[in-house]
């Protein structure tokens, strides 16, 4: 590893916890203002994924944050362009394989040049290319404009969700490439533009060599989780260990030791100019929040193991399905595992911290309720029996 120089500043456990929870915007009145776009911006990041319960991964983030924003308003806010009917339209974002697929700020485009290039040399892929179909898509996005798989032609050849079809392939391997862009999702699917089009002129070029794109990535993680190891910050944009050692004395990050942590630290200089103060947010958080993505690093920071078990089978589940930790306090007090049925919230088990944390868990189930338009919340299962009924009179007040 790079020779570095030695920490000048020690925090405590709990001053590692603020710095994490307010750089990823749990703490303090979120600038409202900038709204789902400035919290974009300020992650870094926002994860997508196949699974609804409540809401999607992407619509969980911004609510986590901001409270009862509205879904379409969210949608809108990712995918819809500065000034449209005018020219050129300005996208506000793209997705792009970031710590996984990701919502990436369009400003970013030119830092993932690494990693286009990566894609470019990558000698083996799991789907065969059929002659002729690559240059078919683009032909056919250049004259039709943006498309999805199945309007090219056809996402699967057979209901197998790995079973593509040649041109989904096609259009995949010039997503990677950056010949090709998403710059939408419509009921869930890629919207699929060519990246000529899509991109801003300005912003439309592979010029930074890796060690500069990796550079700001690395800065931009540190600035995302406040504080972090080696580790966290390599994982935050899924860059490797040796890729972070590179760049990171040039990253803008300084180093730290955090209590209890037992490996070297890098914080951004920013936070540590001011103590983290405000209000805490009371929030069920998605799976797949920036806040609790790496493992390690939630049970470093929280004492608490994170882990979705929708991939687990159902007789090996502890938490559910889906099990939402709750945040409170700037602490996780409890899970839930939601579910809806009509107008109703249904928590199908809910996992408290003890009696403290029956109020929270109580808040964040009523907030959930209404956004997703529910008028009830009902509790099937809870992990201490003895809370059961404080839970339900606590809800019972809170939604009336």
């Amino acid at each position: 590893m790079t020779t570095l120089p030695r920490p000048t500043t020690e925090l405590s456990a709990d001053d590692a916890r603020r710095l994490a929870l307010r750089a990823q915007g749990f703490i303090g009145a979120p600038d409202r203002r900038s709204g789902v776009r400035g919290i974009l911006r300020h992650l870094g990041a926002v994860q997508l994924d196949t699974i609804s319960v409540l809401a999607r991964s992407h619509e969980l983030i911004p609510y986590a944050r901001l409270g009862a924003v509205g879904r379409k308003p969210i949608e809108s806010a990712y995918w819809k362009p500065a000034s449209p009917g005018m020219s050129p339209v300005r996208p506000h974002a793209f997705e792009y394989w970031s710590h996984a697929a990701c919502i990436l700020p369009i400003e970013e485009w030119p830092h993932f040049a690494f990693r286009r290039r990566a894609y470019r040399n990558r000698p083996h892929w799991n789907h065969e290319l059929p002659d002729g179909a690559y240059d078919q898509v683009i032909k056919q996005l250049k004259a039709e404009g943006p498309l999805t798989a199945t309007e090219l032609g056809g996402a699967k050849r057979t209901s197998e969700w790995w079973d593509w079809s040649g041109s989904k392939v096609a259009v995949e391997r010039a997503l990677m490439y950056g010949e090709v862009v998403c710059v939408e999702r419509r009921g869930w699917k890629r919207v699929y533009d060519l990246a000529e089009r899509a991109v801003p002129d300005d912003l439309l070029h592979d010029e930074f060599d890796d060690t500069e794109c990796l550079r700001r990535l690395v800065r931009l993680a540190g600035q995302s989780l406040g504080v972090g190891t080696r580790a966290d910050i390599a994982d935050y944009h899924r860059l490797k260990g040796d890729q972070v050692d590179e760049v990171i004395a040039d990253s803008g990050l300084v180093p730290v030791t955090v209590e209890g942590w037992g490996k070297p630290a890098w914080a951004d200089p920013a936070a540590l100019e001011t103590p983290p103060r405000g209000r805490h947010r009371t929030t069920l958080l998605s799976p797949f929040d920036s806040l609790i993505w790496e493992r390690a690093r939630t049970e470093r920071i929280f004492g608490f193991t994170h882990r979705l078990e929708a991939y687990v089978p159902k007789p090996k589940r502890v938490y559910g399905y889906f099990a939402m930790p709750v945040l409170a306090g700037g602490r996780l007090v409890g899970r839930v595992d939601p579910a809806r049925e009509g107008r109703t919230l249904v928590a199908k088990q809910v996992t408290l911290d003890g009696p403290k944390a029956v109020q929270a868990v109580a808040q964040a189930l009523a907030e959930a309720a209404s956004w997703v338009d529910c008028t009830d919340v009902r509790v099937e299962r809870v992990s201490d029996p003895q809370l059961r009924e404080p839970l339900a009179k606590e809800l019972i007040r809170t939604l009336t």
